[in-house]
């Protein structure tokens, strides 16, 4: 079967033309004779297409030639007929939307439409959802928005992309700046795929809308994602439905509406979020004067989180919070007095709730051990256990009946009620004897104290890891900004290439997992050393500096804003080369020497420090000695006295 090319194109367009219009006809009538030339050439060179690859053609595309919008979703196009409907479209200039969800047109269908969209500069917004485009069709579409400039949206949603995937379209995008609005909804980017997803929020400069809902956008991935949008500059529109966010990337979430100043639309729904996670979406609120929209429907919400929210806008004088969506959560009268109160200092606020009827549910109070009670009673009165049991055996043998026990401890003055007094009487009389003795109770306070100290500690411990968790999750989100900025996160030998501080600054090439990894492992302080002699050094989280081996004058690198606070430090008698190393020419075979060991080459502080600590201990070693001599002479002299 025979192929079409552009040359082929345009010899049979010239074949179809029709003789010149002669000079007595109006400019109106050759305008209407033109148009319909075009459109009927465009006709012929469709048919023809379609005849050669071998597919039927599609009736409204003729019909709908001079339209600016071109809808042919549904339609069953597949590859061939993709690659007729390209050839046509070459030199089309009316056509500006072209929508073709839902054709399977596959990778295929795609590698034809970057082909075209390399001479048609017309068509501005594409629609290329559901149709199975995959990872070749990622590859075809990440090379045509290098390349086009013409396109402001591009919708790709349901077209099974997945984590490595994602990074095509974040290096096209770091790049093209024209595409104002992109769909990505409904494929599978995990955590991987938000890491590129947020290299393209950090890099790019143009994306006004994004859609990323229904993906796997969780955990890992969801705090890269928010890394980058923290950075941001441009988008506006940003929706994160059905990702399943949870807590911590409502906790991410937080940080980057901290300082993101250009978000206008948040959409959040069906992401697990809970009161906790509407909390820590609020401290970020709270510094944010830019979003108008926040939708967080079907999540796990309750009056608690309703409140929060309620209460962000009505604490924040700068707010720009317009609608609040949380349709399902059923609010209590507190809420809407609440919400009464915040509409009149904010008038234009609009929140959509469920209705009135829920409540803030409590859990029950525990029941306090009857045993504790006791307990804390006698060290109030600073008494022994046994001074309370004695005064109960009045006849002195250890057991008293359990009416006895129970008639004393209702007459004095502890404050147990009639339960918990029987389920103390239960608890030391298990035998059913009807007696109880100073051995079971003593025991029984026993057995309260150990249950005591294992609750603090299973509180203690649940404590810390949700302590240790979030602050995880905010290490995790620094490094992943620290990557988005290599100025603070690399440090440059002397040697090295100076960064062009006139250039965008791009997104560093380490992946965030690998910042994920280094955080988690809490150690900060491995150097990587490449082929340019240039160190690179993870940088310290929660604002210290960098780890630097100051001990060796020939290693040692500094970063360039630090170079004039590290300058008073050096040694008064060596002299600092304008690249701001130290010149020592003991270190100089070590610096040069292409074979050195490279772990000298990186820790070159245990060789400086080593010969100034083994002085020490040898005139240690010679005090002792010259003492035990000392007293060995001493000893022969009275003995010869």
């Amino acid at each position: 079967m025979s192929t079409l090319s552009f040359e082929s194109l345009c010899l049979k367009e010239d074949d179809c033309s029709s003789p010149t219009d002669t000079e007595d006809e109006t400019d109106l009538e050759s305008d209407e004779k033109e148009e319909s030339h075009n459109k009927a050439s465009m006709c012929e060179v469709y048919l023809q297409a379609c005849k050669l690859v071998g597919v039927v053609p599609v009736s409204y595309f003729i019909r709908n030639l001079n339209s600016s919008t071109m809808t042919l979703s549904h339609h069953g196009l597949g590859p061939l007929g993709c690659k007729a409907l390209a050839i046509a479209l070459v030199t089309d200039v009316n056509i500006n939307t072209l929508e073709l969800a839902d054709n399977h047109i596959q990778a295929e269908g795609a590698k034809y439409l970057v082909e075209m969209l390399r001479a048609n500069f017309t068509i501005q917004y594409l629609d290329l959802s559901n149709n199975h485009l995959l990872y070749m069709g990622a590859e075809y579409v990440g090379k045509m928005l290098f390349d086009n400039i013409s396109l402001k949206s591009l919708k790709l949603s349901g077209n099974g992309f997945t984590d490595d995937d994602a990074k095509y379209f974040a290096d096209a995008l770091s790049i093209n700046s024209r595409i104002k609005e992109l769909d990505l909804s409904h494929n599978a980017f995990c955590g991987k795929g938000g890491e590129h997803l947020g290299q393209l929020l950090a890099n790019n400069e143009g994306l006004e809308f994004l859609d990323l809902s229904w993906n796997h956008l969780r955990m890992k991935g969801a705090v890269a994602l928010c890394a980058g949008l923290k950075v941001n500059m441009m988008l506006k529109h940003l929706d994160l439905s059905w990702n399943g966010f949870g807590n911590e990337g409502a906790l991410a979430m937080g940080e980057a509406l901290k300082f993101n100043n250009t978000l206008v639309h948040l959409n959040l729904n069906n992401n697990r979020l809970t009161n906790e996670g509407v909390g820590m979406l609020c401290r970020g609120l709270e510094f944010n004067d830019t979003l108008r929209v926040l939708l967080l429907a079907y999540n796990s919400l309750t009056v608690e989180g309703a409140l929060a929210l309620v209460n962000v806008v009505k604490n924040t004088p700068k707010t720009a919070l317009e609608e609040i969506n949380i349709c399902n959560v059923l609010v209590n009268e507190t809420f809407v007095h609440l919400l009464d109160v915040t509409c009149q200092e904010h008038p234009s606020l609009e929140v959509q709730y469920g209705g009135v009827g829920g409540f803030i549910a409590k859990k029950p109070p525990k029941r306090v051990d009857p045993m504790k009670v006791i307990q804390d009673y006698l060290d109030q009165r600073k008494l022994r256990l046994w001074d309370f049991f004695r005064n109960i055996d009045k006849d002195g043998t250890m057991r008293v009946p359990t009416a006895d026990f129970r008639k004393a401890v209702q007459q004095s003055s502890i404050p147990l009620d009639r339960y918990q007094i029987e389920e103390l009487i239960q608890r030391l009389d298990r035998d059913r004897t009807g007696m109880v003795d100073y051995r079971g109770l003593a025991d029984t306070r026993k057995q309260m104290m150990r249950d005591h100290r294992r609750q603090l500690r299973k509180v203690e411990s649940r404590q810390k890891k949700e302590k240790q968790k979030s602050d995880r999750i905010l290490k995790t989100f620094q490094s992943a900004v620290e990557a988005v900025t290599p100025r603070s996160s690399m440090v440059m030998s002397p040697g090295g290439a100076k960064e062009d501080s006139s250039g965008p600054q791009h997104f560093s090439a380490t992946p965030l997992s690998s910042w994920h990894h280094i955080v988690m492992c809490n150690s900060s302080r491995y150097s990587v050393t490449n082929l340019s002699n240039e160190h690179i050094h993870l940088p310290m989280l929660g604002g210290t500096t960098p780890y630097r081996p100051t001990s060796s004058p020939a290693m040692r690198s500094f970063s360039q804003p630090n170079l004039l606070d590290e300058s008073p430090r050096s040694a008064p008698g060596k002299s600092i080369s304008a690249q701001g190393v130290l010149s020592d020419p003991e270190m100089g075979h070590s610096k040069l020497s292409p074979t050195a060991n490279q772990l000298t080459r990186s820790r070159p502080a245990l060789n400086a420090k080593q010969p100034l600590v083994k002085p020490k201990t040898k005139k240690a070693k010679k005090k002792k000695t010259t003492k035990r001599v000392d007293k060995s002479s001493k000893n022969p002299t009275r003995t010869v006295k």
